[in-house]
């Protein structure tokens, strides 16, 4: 599963960790994340988000 960086502070989603404190569970892929997700370090939505090559 791919990793996913936020473009507004570099936050980097690591589906193998999830986000246990937004009730993200390990395993989820980032494309299964409910589309209100917000990133939990700037609060920014999914679509500031890019895959990491």
């Amino acid at each position: 599963m791919d990793k996913y960086k936020c473009t507004a502070c570099g936050y980097i989603y690591d589906p193998a960790k999830g986000d246990p404190d937004s009730g993200i569970a390990p395993g989820t892929a980032f494309e299964d994340i409910p589309d209100d997700w917000v990133c939990p370090l700037c609060g920014v939505d999914k679509t500031f988000f890019e895959k990491v090559e």
